[in-house]
This record gives structure tokens, C-alpha cells and sequence, in this order.
């Protein structure tokens, strides 16, 4: 009995979408194949959503899980397993969706409520499954109804609450549901209109003013707002206008209120009666009419110098039947001068400030506008100054200036001037500062500044300040650049310009700059004698000058080098150049004792040959009876190198040459005969020896 299998398969009939009420079977199929014909029984299990829901044993290879009425509860993933023999198979899933939801059903707390009250509603899907949306919608008549949505994601229903407004009187509520299916969303019908009765706590108020028309400034105004209520408990009137409260009530049914009408009284007046949540408003529109306008304050001038005279009127224009006051504003309150419509009064710097005057007829008081009144005390002479103290300044670098003007009514209009060129305007209170960013070495000219004001004195000018630059600075030394050991050096570190006195350092860098001079000088330049220079004492050298201005000007770097002393140099010398003069002269030595060992029998070979070539020649001219003079070289260039190739050495090259002077006569009675000097150059040029000859003539 063997068996196997093939699939299992799940479907719903009649579709996977169904309709909410409707029949719905879900049909498992078990495809098994054997090896004989044999009974198997079959366990069915349903599962949705991972849930078993149905489970069923049968010896045929289907199962049907029936569904009368589908619900959308019923929406939802399902899954069918087989088990047969101890082999367990399982199908795909199988989306079914029941469409439509049911009908929700509403319920309200109170069926008639007062104003001011809440409404609390439920709204309940009792066949459906969470999570859920409920809609709650409050419906008035004429208007657009106003909803409320809660997410339940644990129950099938949910509440929610509405407050009861005024002019609310017949309400409807109604609720629906929503549910999210395969991300679309799926509303339920609306639920059943739930009907809820409105009443009025109070009736809404009567405001009423007394006079009710040609309300003029100075008459007397009363206002009275009332209603009529169910119950006295918690009740209150209040009287508004612009959103301030003017008067109220609690615990009673009338409210009254009254005032002198000035033209601020003017607007719209609002009476509004509360009770719990609920509230009724009524509005009123008062007019009050002017009595006179509000006076005119004027002042014969708003600018003026001290000790000068002020005059201050006031009026009302077409009216003149008025009690005056003029005063001066102030923080603390203001100060009364005169019950008056004029003010005269001689002013100080003190006197400035704003003025008002007041006006009362009937009881109503009216402020003017304020002027505003400066008066001004002339401004000082300014004083120009450096910020750091001294008027000195680094080339290069920033100059800060500050002017002061200690008397004057400020603002102060202050100008700054460098030569004659403006560089800048300040307007301030007491003093302004200047920045020139960048000194040069040629910037001298003076600084000065003018202060005014508002005073008719005018303008006032500082003195001239000159400013001290002070320039680079140089360090020179003599000799420069290279110093004989144990010699002296001269230093000299000098600045182009500056004040005195100048602070001179003189450094010489290492692994940390060395200090190896330093004085202060009244000049603008110190020399410094350094007696004797050692190696140690080489290296690069810097100088630093400084004054007042307290900034330290730094030179370019020069470097010294320490060399021999000419006494050290000829003691080197002394010891290196003797033994190689000693050496020189003995080598000389020897070459000529070994020269002159060799030049003997050179000069015997060429004496004997020459012999031999004159007694010839005379037995010759002899038999001739004849006298001849001539001359001509001699060269016995192989026999005599011969000779001498056996003593020549190596320094031979530079052997010095040597004549030897041989006179010869002859027996021709007819010729002249010649003397016959004859040098012997030996110089040896590479490896060959050439012996020259000379023959000169002579007379006799």
C-alpha cells in the first residue's frame, strides 16, 4: 500500500469575492496517486489568517467547509492541509474577500440636552473584525455637518462626544464604518439618524444704552444687558468692549453700567450672558458725538541755544472758552508748570524734553499731541588723542584715534582729517573713534578733528597731533658676511625714524634666540663692538628696536661666518708646503747627480766623430792650396740618443739645454775661416733626443 502526493489544492466557491449575506463553501482537494486500490482516510484542517477553522476526517479526497452567510469577518487569507498515512501536504493560500460591510448601529447617551452640554454617541459593528475606523457626524439644518473619525484597533465600536453650541436647537447624528482590505479601503452603510432635542438655559440678552441717541461728549451714559434663565445657579453677565471687560454680574438677571461719554467711548459695546459651556453674545453700536477737539500745543522754536527764551501756547481750534494747563512729560508722571494757554520761560540744557497742554470743558479733559524741545550748550573744544596713550605708531600697522568733546548737547557731529583730506563722520554723544588701517613709512602728516552740534556757536577744531612712525630697522656689520677668527666685529642696528629713546636688542638665533646685546639709546641707531669673533659665535644675527609705542620692530636676519686668521693660515701652510719643498729639492738633486753621471761619454762620442770630419776636411783643403769660410748644422741625432737613452730617467723631460762652443780652421789659404759655436740643446721631447749645431763665421 504504498501511496503519494501529488497536490492539494483549496478554492471558494461560487468566487473568492463575495458578497456580504451570501453562501460561501470552501472546497479542499487532496490529488493522491497509489499503488493499489485501497482505502485512506483523510484528516482535513481549514486554517485562516493562521487560524483553524474547520477540520474534517473522510475516506474520500475532498472536503467542503460551508459558509451560509459570509460576513466580512469571514475576509481573509485561507489554507488547507491534508494529512493521509502519516504524509501531511499543504495547499497555497487563498485570498477570499466578503465585500460590504454590515450596518453599524448609533446610540446617544441623552435624547434632549441644554446648551452648552455635550451629546456622547457610540457607534457599534458588531460583526466586524478590528481594526476599524468609525465616522460620527453631527448634522444641522442648513449647514455643513462636522465629523469625528477614531481609529479602534482592539474593539468593534467606539464613542465620541459633541458639545451643544448656541443656536443649536434640533440635532442629528449618524455614524459608518471603515476597514482596510488588501490596501483599499471599504465603508459600511451609514448607521440609523439618532435625533437629539436642544434648550435654551437663558434667553439671549437685551443691551440697551440710556441716551439711546445724540450722545454728546460730557453727558452721562448707562448701559443695562439682561436675559432670562431656567436656573439662577452659575449664571453671569458681562459687559465688553473691545475685548475689556467693563463691568459683570454673577447670580443675577440684569447688569448695569455707567460713565461720563468722552469721544473714546465710541465703538461697539458687546454683552454676553454664561452658564456651564453655554454662551449668548448680543452687540451694540454707540456713537458719542465730539464736544470740542483736542487742543493744539505750539512752540516758537523746538531747537534752540541755552539762556535763550521759549514760548509755548496753547488753543483750540474755534473754541476758546476752555481751562488751559500745559505740563512737561516724564516717566514718573507729569510735571504741572502753568494753568495757562501761554508759557514763557528762559530755557537751560535741562529744559529739554516734550510738552503737552490740556484742555477741560464740562468735566472732559483733552491732551495735545507732545512737542519735542532740545535745548543746546555749545560744544568744547575737542581733544585728539591716540587710544594706546603715545602718539607713535609702527609702520605698517593700525592707528587708533578718539576725539573728545567733554561739554556739548549731544549729538555731536564729530569729523576726522588727515592733512587737510576728511576721512571719516561720526555722529555721537560724547566722543567717536577713527581707524587708519594702514601706516606708511611717509604718512606725516598731522591729524586733527572738528566737534559741532546743534549750537549756533558752530563748529569747533582740535589742535594738529603728529604721529611718530616708526620705520624698519636694518643691522649691518663690518666686515659683512665673513669675519676672521678671533678679529672684531663691529654691529650696527639702526631704525629710519622714531622717537627717543629707542630700545636696541641684538639676537643670534639657535635652537632659541639668544640675547647677546641690548641698551636704550637717545638716537636712532647703536653700534656694538663684539672684540674677538669665535666659531662658536657664528650664525644668524637679528636686531629689535622698540620705544613708547611698545611694539618691537624686527630686522632682516644677516649671517656671519667665522674664518681663519692669515697667522693660521700660514702656520697650515708652514707645516703642509716644507715637506713638500724638502721632497721637491731631493728628488732635483738626484736627477741631476744621475744626469751628470751620463753626460761624459756622450760628449767623447760626438768629440771623437767630429775630429775625424775636420782632419779630413783640412788634408782636403790643404792639397787644394785653397781658404774657405761656410756654415751649416751638425745634427748626430741617432748616435748621440743612443749614448743617452742608456742614463736617461723619468725627470728627464725637464732637462735644461746645454752648448758647447768648438772653433775649427782649415788650411784653405783662399777662404775665410768661420768660427763654428756649437750648442748642445738636449731637451727630451717624449722619448727622442735631437743635438743641434751651429756654425758662425769669423774673419779669421
Amino acid at each position: 500500500q504504498v501511496f503519494t502526493f501529488n497536490a492539494v489544492e483549496i478554492k471558494v466557491q461560487p468566487s473568492a469575492k463575495v458578497k456580504n449575506g451570501a453562501p460561501m463553501s470552501i472546497v479542499c482537494h487532496a490529488d493522491i496517486s497509489k499503488s493499489t486500490d485501497f482505502q485512506l482516510k483523510h484528516n482535513f484542517t481549514v486554517f485562516k489568517d493562521g487560524k483553524r477553522v474547520f477540520m474534517t476526517v473522510s475516506n474520500k479526497g475532498d472536503a467542503q467547509y460551508e459558509i451560509p452567510i459570509a460576513r466580512s469577518s469571514d475576509t481573509g487569507e485561507y489554507e488547507c492541509t491534508v494529512e493521509a498515512g502519516g504524509k501531511t501536504k499543504s495547499s497555497n493560500s487563498l485570498h477570499v474577500w466578503v465585500t460590504g460591510m454590515t450596518k453599524p448601529t448609533l446610540t446617544a447617551e441623552k435624547n434632549e440636552v441644554l446648551e452648552g452640554e455635550v451629546v456622547k454617541l457610540r457607534c457599534e459593528l458588531p460583526e466586524e473584525v478590528p481594526p476599524l475606523y468609525f465616522f460620527f457626524r453631527k448634522i444641522k439644518m442648513n449647514s455643513t455637518p462636522q465629523e469625528k473619525h477614531v481609529f479602534e484597533p482592539y474593539r468593534n465600536f467606539s464613542v465620541a462626544e459633541f458639545s451643544v453650541e448656541e443656536g443649536d436647537n434640533i440635532l442629528q447624528f449618524d455614524c459608518f464604518g471603515r476597514r482596510n482590505v488588501k490596501l483599499e479601503f471599504e465603508n459600511s452603510e451609514h448607521s440609523n439618524k439618532t435625533l437629539v432635542t436642544v434648550r435654551e438655559p437663558f434667553i439671549k440678552p437685551t443691551l440697551n444704552v440710556k441716551p439711546s441717541s445724540n450722545i454728546t461728549e460730557g453727558d452721562r451714559i448707562q448701559f443695562e444687558c439682561s436675559t432670562m434663565v431656567a436656573r439662577m445657579r452659575d449664571i453671569e453677565i458681562i459687559l465688553q468692549k473691545n475685548k475689556t471687560i467693563l463691568n459683570s454680574v454673577r447670580d443675577e438677571k440684569l447688569l448695569r453700567y455707567s460713565a461720563v461719554a468722552t469721544l473714546e467711548d465710541s465703538g461697539e459695546y458687546l454683552c454676553k450672558v454664561e452658564q456651564g459651556r453655554a454662551s449668548k453674545t448680543t452687540k451694540l453700536n454707540v456713537v458719542v458725538a465730539e464736544l470740542f477737539p483736542k487742543p493744539i500745543l505750539s512752540a516758537s522754536m523746538s531747537k534752540l541755544d541755552e539762556n535763550k527764551e521759549l514760548t509755548l501756547s496753547c488753543s483750540i481750534s474755534g473754541f476758546r472758552k476752555a481751562n488751559f494747563s500745559i505740563l512737561r512729560k516724564n516717566s514718573n508722571g507729569d510735571v504741572w508748570l502753568r494753568n495757562s494757554r501761554n508759557l514763557t520761560m528762559r530755557v537751560n540744557v535741562n529744559d529739554t524734553g516734550s510738552y503737552i497742554c490740556k484742555a477741560e470743558v464740562k468735566g472732559i479733559v483733552k491732551e495735545s499731541k507732545p512737542v519735542r524741545i532740545n535745548v543746546y550748550a555749545p560744544v568744547s573744544k575737542p581733544t585728539l588723542s591716540v587710544v594706546s596713550g603715545l602718539p607713535e605708531v609702527v609702520v605698517g600697522k593700525p592707528l587708533w584715534l578718539i576725539c573728545r568733546s567733554v561739554m556739548g548737547t549731544p549729538p555731536i557731529t564729530f569729523t576726522f582729517y588727515k592733512g587737510n583730506e576728511v576721512k571719516k563722520i561720526v555722529v555721537n554723544d560724547t566722543y567717536a573713534t577713527f581707524l587708519d588701517e594702514n601706516i606708511r613709512q611717509n604718512d606725516k602728516r598731522g591729524y586733527k578733528c572738528d566737534a559741532r552740534n546743534n549750537h549756533s556757536s558752530g563748529m569747533k577744531t582740535s589742535n594738529i597731533l603728529n604721529i611718530t612712525v616708526i620705520g624698519n630697522t636694518n643691522l649691518g656689520s663690518i666686515p659683512y658676511g665673513e669675519v676672521e677668527d678671533g678679529s672684531e666685529t663691529v654691529f650696527l642696528c639702526s631704525v629710519k625714524e622714531g622717537s627717543w629713546p629707542i630700545h636696541f636688542k641684538i639676537f643670534r638665533k639657535t635652537d632659541r634666540d639668544v640675547l647677546v646685546f641690548e641698551t636704550s639709546e637717545y638716537a636712532d641707531r647703536v653700534m656694538w663692538r663684539k672684540e674677538a669673533m669665535y666659531r662658536q659665535d657664528m650664525g644668524t644675527y637679528y636686531c629689535m628696536a622698540s620705544n613708547r609705542a611698545n611694539v618691537d620692530v624686527k630686522s632682516r636676519p644677516i649671517t656671519i661666518s667665522v674664518i681663519l686668521a692669515s697667522w693660521q693660515k700660514g702656520v697650515i701652510a708652514a707645516f703642509v708646503l716644507i715637506p713638500i719643498a724638502g721632497a721637491v729639492a731631493l728628488t732635483l738633486w738626484w736627477f741631476l747627480c744621475k744626469k751628470k753621471k751620463a753626460k761624459g761619454p756622450s760628449m767623447e762620442m760626438s768629440g771623437s766623430a767630429l775630429t775625424t770630419n775636420l782632419t779630413s776636411e783640412k788634408l782636403t783643403r790643404q792639397h787644394n792650396d785653397d781658404y774657405y769660410s761656410g756654415s751649416g748644422y751638425i745634427e748626430d741625432g741617432e748616435n748621440h740618443m743612443k749614448s743617452s737613452d742608456d742614463s736617461k730617467g723619468p725627470d728627464l723631460e725637464s732637462a735644461e739645454v746645454e752648448y758647447t762652443e768648438v772653433e775649427v780652421s782649415t788650411l784653405d789659404p783662399h777662404r775665410e775661416i768661420d768660427s763654428v759655436p756649437i750648442h748642445f740643446p738636449a731637451p727630451v721631447q717624449k722619448g727622442t733626443e735631437t743635438v743641434y749645431s751651429e756654425i758662425r763665421k769669423a774673419n779669421n
